[in-house]
């Protein structure tokens, strides 16, 4: 086993039960002590039993639940630590299905505690530089599988389908989110919310991204439809390889994401890219999932609505 790589069999030891784990998330979601999560004070804070404390400035009972995706959840700790470790290292990630046998609760639980998860994935990055490539895909349920009253009878391809625009900086991070449309509007958007003026931008020969060279971009294309899959440095393999995973995940794990929920397992993806290579420690992967669990609550309301 790679020495960055920790067992599922290592992480029970290291967390065999609720305390352990609750020690561990409090030490690094406070790293400085005890941290009121409504006014931040960590000089009037009483402590309490079974992990509570009482901040006597606003008078406050908190836990290190409060304020995060544990918030109100009758999963102990440690359950949720091994679920952000399936997570983070799980290539194509992990169903609720699984995950339910996997920690011993009920699939719709299961359901709820991955979409919890996922919207801690959801963190705001620093703009892309260098050299970018941007590319686009659609992920939905293929027309000819769908049964009659479903189908939309309007073509093939991207019919029926929700369009996502990635974006990879060459040996760096990935930015990823559904868009309306890939007209110019939606694609050159995105380039210019996301990524530094004077970077190199790489696309394939889609119309939405004409003209987004020029004043603050450079831009390169390859022509796909000509058979020109890379000239040179000039391609966009790396995204590319990006939809392999993630369409992978979709189709052999999850089998169905409904658009308004879409958007939680891209950054999923996104965020296991950007922050689970092999290469780092695990723990360090965790403790990057840890750290971005706090101001993330999402309700059950919230979620279904």
């Amino acid at each position: 086993m790679s020495r960055s790589t920790i067992s599922t069999f290592q992480l029970f030891q290291m967390f065999p039960d609720e305390e352990t784990a609750r020690t561990y998330l409090e030490s690094r979601l406070w790293p400085k002590g005890v941290t009121c999560p409504t006014c931040a004070g960590q000089d009037r804070i009483t402590p309490r039993k079974a992990g509570f404390h009482r901040c006597n400035k606003c008078q406050l009972d908190f836990t290190i639940r409060t304020g995060t995706i544990f918030e109100r959840s009758h999963i102990p700790l440690h359950k949720w630590l091994y679920a952000m470790y399936l997570l983070v290292t799980a290539r194509k990630g992990i169903s609720s299905m699984q995950l339910a046998k996997e920690i011993g609760v009920q699939q719709k639980s299961a359901w709820f505690m991955l979409h919890r998860l996922r919207e801690a994935c959801g963190t705001e990055l620093a703009k892309l530089q260098g050299i970018v490539e941007v590319d686009e895909a659609f992920f939905g349920g293929k027309e000819a599988n769908k049964h009659e009253h479903k189908k939309l009878n309007a073509g093939r391809g991207s019919v029926g389908k929700v369009a996502v625009v990635g974006l990879r900086e060459r040996g760096g991070r990935v930015i990823a989110h559904p868009v309306a449309n890939t007209d110019k509007e939606a694609l050159q958007g995105a380039i210019i919310e996301h990524v530094e003026i004077g970077s190199q931008i790489m696309t394939d020969e889609a119309s939405g991204y004409s003209g987004i060279g020029g004043l603050f971009f450079d831009h390169d294309t390859v022509a796909h439809s000509a058979g020109e899959y890379s000239r040179g440095p000039v391609h966009t393999n790396g995204m590319e390889s990006v939809w392999a995973v993630m369409k992978r995940g979709m189709h052999g794990v999850y089998h169905h994401a409904s658009p308004k929920h879409l958007h939680r397992y891209v950054d999923e993806f996104t965020f296991r890219l950007n922050e689970g290579d092999v290469k780092i420690h695990t723990l360090d992967r965790l403790d990057s999932f840890i750290k971005a669990v706090d101001g993330k609550r999402l309700t059950y309301a919230r979620l279904v609505q």
